[in-house]
C-alpha cells in the first residue's frame, strides 16, 4: 500500500467519525427538550417568595389582589378583610418547590390552546393569572394557570375524566408551556374564596333577646339558670308552653358558623332591604355579650354565577356584630375546698382565662364589618314570639265521666267513632202466642 492509499484511507475513515457523532448528536438534541427547563427541575429557577408583596389573581369572571400588611394577607376587594393565610402561603410555597412533569415547546401564541387564552370570557378557556409584586409594586413574577390535565385511563365512575394536572406558563419564560401534576384547587380568581372564615362562636349561652321587625321594642326574650337548664320565656303568661323543640337549637345558636361573603362598606346600602331590620342581643355564662343588627338582602342582590348571568335572587341577610366581654379574673371557691382540688382548679381556669382573652380579641376585630350570612344560620333565631310557644294539651276528662264514644289522643288530638252511612236493621219481636189463640 502506497502512501496515497493511505492517506485517502484516513480521510475516510476521520469523514465516518465525524458522520458517526454528528447522528449522535442530532440523537440526544431530538429526545431532549428545547424549552428552558425540563422535567424534574422547578418551574422557576428560584421564585422571590420573601419579595412578594402582593398578588394579583384575574380570571374570566373578575380579579382579586392580595395584599401583604403586617405581615398577613388581606383582601383588597374586601376593604383589607383578613385572607385565608393557609391559602396564600400555600400558593406561594407550591409555586416555589413545584416540579415540572413535561416541557412542551411552543411560543406565547400558543396560549389559547393550553387554556390560557386571556380574550377569553369562559373560565375553562381563560384561565387564572397570578402577577407578583413587591412592596414598590415591581412585576417580581407571572404565571398562568391553564387547563387541567385529563388522565387517559377510564374515566371517574362520578362522571367526566380524572384530572391529573394542569398545564402552566412562566411568563417570564418564552421557550415553552409546562405539564405539572399540581392542580391548584384553592386558587380562584373570586374574592370571597380566600376570606379568613373565622367568625362569632357564642359559648354557653345564658339569654337570648330578639327585637320586633324594624322597631326597638322587644319582641321575646329566652333566659335560664345556667348552660345545661331549658330556656324560659321572659315574661310569659299561664298559656305560653315554651316548644323545647324550637327553643333546643338555640342553646348552641351560631355554633361553628359561617359566614358567605364580607360586603364592603360602599355596598352595604344597595344590599339592604329597607324593612325587616332586627337586633339580637345574646349574653353567655362567661360573661360576653354580642349584640347582632341582621336586616335581610334585596331580591335579586346576590352576585351573578358569571359575568353574563343576570344577578342571582337571594334570601341572604347582611349581619353587624359587636363583642364585650367581661372575663372573671377570680375563680369563685367552693366553701370547704381541699388545696390539691383548688390548685387543679385554679390552674383549669387560669388557662380558660387565658382562652376566653384571646377569643374576645378575635371576635372585637369584627366589630364595624358587615357580613352577609345564609338564612339557614340565622333562621333558627328569627323567629316571632308565636313560633315559640306550643298549644298546651287539653286535660283528660275526670274518671267516670261520660265520653260520648269520644277518645283523646297524645297531642290534644279527638278521635270520634265512625258514623255508619245507613240505617241499622230494626229487629221485631215475635207475636205473643196467646193472642194468636184469640
Amino acid at each position: 500500500m502506497n502512501k496515497r492509499q493511505v492517506i485517502i484511507l484516513w480521510v475516510i475513515a476521520i469523514a465516518l467519525g465525524a458522520a458517526v457523532t454528528a447522528v449522535k448528536v442530532s440523537q440526544n438534541q431530538s429526545t431532549r427538550s428545547a424549552t428552558k427547563r425540563s422535567q424534574g427541575q422547578t418551574l422557576f429557577e428560584s421564585f422571590p417568595a420573601n419579595d412578594a408583596a402582593s398578588i394579583e389573581i384575574q380570571g374570566a369572571a373578575g380579579s382579586v389582589t392580595l395584599a401583604k400588611k403586617d405581615a398577613k394577607w388581606v383582601v383588597a376587594q374586601r376593604d383589607g378583610y383578613p385572607a385565608n393565610n393557609t391559602f396564600v402561603n400555600d400558593f406561594i410555597r407550591t409555586l416555589g418547590e413545584l416540579k415540572i412533569t413535561l416541557g412542551l415547546e411552543a411560543g406565547p401564541s400558543f396560549a389559547p390552546r393550553f387554556g390560557m387564552d386571556e380574550a377569553a370570557t369562559k373560565p375553562a378557556d381563560r384561565g387564572l393569572t397570578a402577577t407578583f409584586k413587591d412592596a414598590a409594586g415591581k412585576e417580581i413574577a407571572k404565571v398562568s394557570l391553564g387547563k387541567n390535565i385529563e388522565s387517559s385511563s377510564a374515566p371517574s365512575p362520578m362522571g367526566g375524566g380524572s384530572a391529573v394536572g394542569r398545564y402552566l406558563r412562566n411568563h417570564a419564560d418564552d421557550s415553552g408551556f409546562y405539564a405539572v401534576s399540581e392542580m391548584f384547587p384553592s386558587v380562584s380568581d373570586d374574592a370571597k374564596r380566600w376570606l379568613d372564615s373565622g367568625f362569632i362562636n357564642p359559648e354557653k349561652i345564658k339569654s337570648i333577646t330578639l327585637s320586633q321587625p324594624g322597631k326597638a321594642e322587644t319582641d321575646w326574650k329566652l333566659t335560664r339558670d345556667d348552660e345545661n337548664a331549658e330556656f324560659k320565656l321572659e315574661g310569659a303568661t299561664a298559656a305560653e308552653v315554651l316548644d323545647t323543640s324550637v327553643t333546643s337549637p338555640l342553646k348552641s345558636l351560631f355554633s361553628y358558623a359561617r359566614f358567605e361573603d364580607v360586603v364592603p362598606a360602599n355596598k352595604v346600602a344597595e344590599r339592604a332591604a329597607a324593612d325587616g331590620k332586627r337586633t339580637a342581643v345574646i349574653e353567655t355564662v362567661e360573661g360576653f355579650t354580642y349584640t347582632l343588627q341582621i336586616t335581610p338582602t334585596k331580591p335579586g342582590t346576590a352576585a351573578p354565577a358569571t359575568p353574563d348571568a343576570e344577578p342571582a335572587a337571594t334570601d341572604n341577610f347582611l349581619v353587624t356584630v359587636e363583642v364585650a366581654a367581661e372575663i372573671p379574673k377570680e375563680r369563685k371557691k367552693a366553701e370547704g375546698e381541699k388545696p390539691e382540688d383548688a390548685k387543679a382548679k385554679d390552674d383549669a381556669f387560669a388557662e380558660r382565662q387565658k382562652v376566653l382573652t384571646e377569643k374576645l380579641a378575635k371576635e372585637k376585630a369584627l366589630a364595624g364589618i358587615t357580613f352577609e350570612v345564609a338564612r339557614t344560620t340565622v333562621d333558627p333565631l328569627l323567629k316571632d314570639r308565636a313560633a315559640l310557644i306550643t298549644k298546651a294539651t287539653p286535660p283528660p276528662p275526670a274518671e267516670g265521666a261520660p265520653t260520648s264514644g269520644v277518645q283523646q289522643l297524645p297531642g290534644g288530638m279527638i278521635a270520634r267513632p265512625p258514623v255508619s252511612a245507613t240505617t241499622p236493621p230494626i229487629s221485631v219481636p215475635p207475636a205473643d202466642q196467646t193472642e194468636e189463640k184469640k
